[in-house]
Order: structure tokens, then sequence, then C-alpha cells
């Protein structure tokens, strides 16, 4: 929920067209924090869990645990502004 959410907000500011500074560190931060949370908590429990183990699980972690919620909020963000008149 966390990451479509701010899916949802990364792309409420980019269409938005207002960037203005706060806006702007806020979303700075946000995808920081998501950063470096999906690496701390997706990506290294992967590699550890799978330390001997070939392949490239921590990335399909990753990208279903991660990558797939964030980009259906934003797309969810564009759905929505393609129904507003």
């Amino acid at each position: 929920m966390v990451l479509l959410s701010s899916g949802f907000f990364t792309a409420d500011f980019l269409l938005s067209g207002v960037y203005t500074w706060p806006r702007t560190s806020r979303i700075v931060g946000l995808t920081i924090t998501l950063v470096v949370l999906s690496y701390e908590f997706v990506y290294k429990e992967q590699r550890a869990r799978h330390a001997g183990l070939r392949g490239d699980r921590p990335l399909s972690a990753l990208l279903f645990s991660c990558v797939i919620p964030y980009t259906i909020g934003a797309l969810a963000l564009v759905a929505l502004s393609r129904l507003a008149p």
C-alpha cells in the first residue's frame, strides 16, 4: 500500500506542473526513502536468504514487491486524469 500510494503521489507531482521547492523536496525525500527501504528490507533480505543459489532472485523479488506496486500507483493516477474532463 505504501508503494502504491507513493507512485500515485509521485505521478501527481510530475503531471501537475507545479514544481515548487517544498513539493520537489518532499518527492525527492520520498523517492530516496523508498529506494533505501526497498534495498534494505527486500533486496538484502532476499540476497541473504538465497546466498548460495545462483540467479536473479533478489531482483525479481524487488520487481514484484516494489517496482510493480509503485508503477500501478502511478498508472492509477494517469487513468484517473484521463477520466477527468
